[in-house]
């Protein structure tokens, strides 16, 4: 009976596991990538502002339009830049070389950035930058200092900025308290979060297109197995019934 229960615990603990993101004060992302009308909202903010530099190479346009239920018509109108075919990849068309001698640095493929950095990590990174005149382009980011990517999104959220922790002695320290915003966007505080949050949805199904299918799967898998090993320990139980 301990082998059984032993065995059965070491098929099922992993199925129960998960990753977390890591990292401190990170805001936590509530996404939902079942929410079609979340994830469409998304697609359309990376199409407008993080396409033009980021691509997504995994991902196709017409995988998209069909699991995030977009019209073909709709698709082509409204999301396809830079491509004339349904079937091509999200891709860029700027080059390494040329992000390297525009920008200083090659800009990643963001195809699997909710997978390496935990939709929590985007969600803060997000709504955290704030004006630095010291930086390149004038800003930086409370949660990944020295960041050499531009606010795109300033005109939604405005600019903000930081509000350093007095020290002991009362002098003002490097450490930022919060920030603060200062020049309002088009998007009130509360809208631009909900806006960061389709993105960062959208960010996530791009990583995993078939994640709602694999945890469907898995229910029933775990299903299957709770049953196996209710049927596998009253056939054990019959079996060993005469030894006993």
């Amino acid at each position: 009976m301990k082998k059984l229960l032993i065995t059965f615990l070491v098929v099922l603990i992993p199925a129960f596991s998960f990753a977390a993101g890591g990292g401190a004060n990170l805001d936590k992302a509530d996404i939902d990538t079942t929410d079609k009308e979340s994830l469409q909202r998304g697609a359309k903010l990376f199409v407008d502002y993080c396409l033009s530099c980021h691509s997504a190479k995994f991902q196709r346009y017409n995988r998209m339009a069909r699991d995030l239920g977009i019209d073909e018509e709709v698709l082509m109108r409204d999301y396809m830049v830079g491509v004339e075919k349904p079937g091509d990849t999200m891709r860029v068309a700027m080059t390494e070389e040329m992000a390297k001698a525009w920008f200083g640095t090659k800009f990643p493929d963001l195809s699997l950035v909710a997978r390496s950095r935990g939709v929590d990590w985007l969600y803060t990174y997000l709504r955290q930058f704030y004006v630095d005149k010291s930086r390149p382009f004038g800003v930086n980011n409370a949660l990944f200092s020295g960041v050499s990517m531009p606010h795109v999104l300033w005109e939604l959220q405005g600019w903000q900025e930081a509000v350093y922790k007095p020290g002991p002695d009362g002098k003002l320290t490097d450490k930022i308290e919060r920030l603060e915003l200062v020049t309002p966007g088009k998007l009130s505080p509360a809208e631009y979060d909900a806006a960061m949050l389709d993105l960062v949805n959208f960010l996530s199904y791009v990583g995993e297109p078939v994640q709602n299918q694999r945890k469907q799967l898995g229910i029933w898998v775990i299903g299957f197995l709770v049953v196996f090993f209710i049927l596998a320990y009253l056939l054990k139980k019959e079996y060993w019934r005469d030894i006993h």
